[in-house]
């Protein structure tokens, strides 16, 4: 487990991250070593899953944060991730308080939240069972998407939510829920976006983007979005590939 990612993300630090969803221990040590500050684990869309998330978590935990983006709010999904070792969660379609308030409490130990007890990894295996859950509270991340409509009407409940500490974009699904799917764009959809920047910066809660590269960040990040993810693993690969294959093709 990260301790920093928290108190960086907390602290306003702009935190620049990349997006894997190959199921690939190796892909994550090279995406580890290429300076970001953290690495988005998506276990919703991607191929990943318990085994492998495992396996990528031992290979780069110490070097980058990892945050595991969940398939869904819920007891086992959190839990999972959690005693794995993940640094933090990033749960999806969260709609409501009352969502964002159940993510908060699932990730925390009581009496903070309900955040059940066993011996797992993240615990190594009970050998540091007591140090992992005196710091576990403090340090877990919980980040949850803002990716509907229903999530813009309430967002100031939202990002009112104790205990929560950011919330995240997610432009693609936004947009579909607005009518307009992929057209992130299109003036209801930046119009949505518009109304959750300004409230969650209003609130003093910590906004995070994801874009497909360095151009579709940027100006996020110049309207104060701190937790950014820009990229996707198969993406960056693909790319780079089709490129050099051109190049000798010329």
């Amino acid at each position: 487990m990260n301790l920093d990612f928290r108190r960086r993300l907390r602290g306003g630090e702009t935190l620049r991250g990349v997006l894997l969803n190959l199921p690939s221990a190796a892909v994550a040590e090279i995406l580890a070593q290429a300076g970001f500050d953290w690495l988005f684990i998506d276990g919703e869309h991607g191929a990943i899953d318990t085994t492998e998330l495992v396996a990528i978590l031992q290979a780069v935990e110490r070097d980058i944060a990892c945050i595991v983006r969940v398939p869904a709010l819920g007891t086992a999904a959190i839990k999972r991730a959690l005693d794995m070792g993940a640094a933090g969660i990033l749960v999806p379609q969260v709609e409501t308080a009352e969502q964002a308030a159940e993510a908060v409490r699932l990730a925390r130990y009581a009496p903070a939240g309900e955040r059940g007890m066993g011996l797992a990894r993240a615990h190594r295996y009970g050998f540091a069972f007591r140090e992992y859950v005196a710091k576990a509270n403090d340090a877990i991340a919980v980040i949850v998407q803002a990716e509907h409509f229903r999530a813009v009407e309430n967002i100031d409940s939202i990002a009112a939510v104790p205990g929560l500490d950011a919330v995240f974009l997610g432009p693609y699904d936004l947009s579909a829920s607005l009518g307009h799917p992929g057209e992130i764009d299109h003036p209801r959809v930046m119009e949505a976006i518009d109304h959750v920047t300004r409230r969650c910066q209003a609130a003093g809660m910590r906004l995070g983007y994801f874009g497909v590269d360095e151009r579709a960040v940027r100006p996020f990040m110049a309207r104060g979005y701190t937790l950014i993810c820009a990229g996707v693993d198969c993406v960056l690969l693909g790319q780079s590939a089709r490129r050099l294959a051109d190049e000798l093709k010329a």
